[in-house]
């Protein structure tokens, strides 16, 4: 069988949905079998560990003419389509297509970082979900979304999991986190958040609650925040610089640098909004980290009984918790090792399997 793939992201999105394509995509090519794939792109992603299955196919198109010409090749040459990044190529295939679905932010108002994407997505999921074979949902909150908005599309909804690199599971030296400590000034006690700057990630009440703890904790602490500045960012950032030098902006770090900070951490603070999978929570478990996010959308399926949870609305709720535990080396020290465990239950390996058993499904229905 011949398995057409949307490669995009694995080249063009350093995080994200990127991470997720570029990490299937090796899980898949280390499981055995003979089935070929043809890897749709703008640019190959050359730095994968791929075998001679699969092969690059590189169409030179920007948005909506990359999906038409996709489909198009897709139809000529392959028996099954995965369409990782959009809804669109859906529309043009002639071939059974699973999609992988991430998430519904785009039907909540005020959650999506740009209003035309949201746009898109709305105009575009619903041909899609018609013509689409199945439905890979990254989570059972993100299913139960798409079931409630789209009642006809849940009979080809599924659940696939997300799980954690490779890269980030292998434990860093001493020496190699102190290295990191010292690149980013974090030789003391620190809180880690990992993310876009951006209001989903619900930042300013992550900073207003470290601003108001008690005096020891917030002047024993740093509050890291790593990740890139995203979309209305502008009051996360007047809220960093008045709470001053214990709030510190670390910007993009790579995935070794990103693995040690975990480890460091004295606590890993994700107060998110609404998160189709939560990654960040599922790696930062992983790496021994313990673990404060919020009780809504995805994050309790991810989390178990690895996290602790908040109310990501109240300020005082996240304060609370977050004084809790930093005052708690004992509470902390169970929070990991629990987390650690629940981490374990989640591997690209299974979530391939599960992928390419879906793709094989539709083919042999078609």
């Amino acid at each position: 069988m011949i398995i057409g793939v949307d490669a995009r992201a694995a080249a063009e999105v350093p995080a994200g949905r990127g991470r997720v394509v570029r990490e299937l995509l090796e899980a898949v090519a280390k499981l055995p079998g003979e089935h070929a794939y043809e890897l749709f792109c703008r640019r190959p992603a050359q730095e994968l560990e791929l075998d001679g299955r699969f092969r690059w196919q590189s169409i030179d198109a920007p948005d909506p003419l990359w999906h038409v010409r996709a489909a198009v090749a897709a139809n000529r040459s392959c028996h099954v389509f995965l369409s990782t990044n959009s809804y669109l190529t859906a529309w043009f295939l002639r071939v059974p297509c699973a999609i992988v679905v991430h998430d519904l932010i785009a039907f909540r108002p005020g959650t999506h970082p740009q209003r035309r994407a949201a746009l898109i997505e709305r105009a575009t999921i619903r041909p899609a979900l018609r013509r689409a074979a199945a439905l890979l949902c990254v989570s059972n909150a993100t299913r139960s979304d798409l079931a409630e908005l789209f009642p006809r599309a849940a009979s080809k909804a599924s659940v696939t999991p997300l799980a954690v690199s490779e890269r980030l599971r292998r434990p860093r030296s001493d020496e190699e986190v102190r290295a990191v400590r010292a690149r980013h000034g974090l030789e003391g006690a620190f809180v880690l958040f990992t993310g876009t700057l951006e209001p989903r990630k619900n930042l300013v009440r992550l900073v207003d609650a470290f601003a108001g703890l008690p005096e020891e904790l917030r002047a024993s602490h740093t509050l890291a925040l790593v990740g890139p500045r995203g979309w209305e960012a502008e009051e996360i950032q007047r809220r960093i610089e008045a709470a001053g030098a214990q709030v510190r902006l670390l910007g993009y770090v790579s995935d070794d640098e990103l693995a040690a900070l975990y480890q460091a951490c004295t606590l890993f603070c994700y107060p998110s909004l609404y998160e189709g999978f939560g990654l960040p929570v599922l790696e930062a478990m992983t790496c021994g980290a313990p673990v404060l996010t919020s009780r809504v959308s995805s994050l309790p399926e991810v989390g178990g009984d690895g996290a602790a949870y908040v109310d990501p609305l109240d300020v005082a709720d996240i304060r609370g918790v977050l004084a809790r535990l930093l005052a708690s080396e004992g509470e902390r020290r169970a929070l990991a090792e629990r987390g650690r465990a629940r981490a374990a239950a989640f591997s690209w390996e299974r979530t391939a399997c599960e992928v390419l058993g879906a793709l094989e499904r539709i083919a042999r229905a078609a």
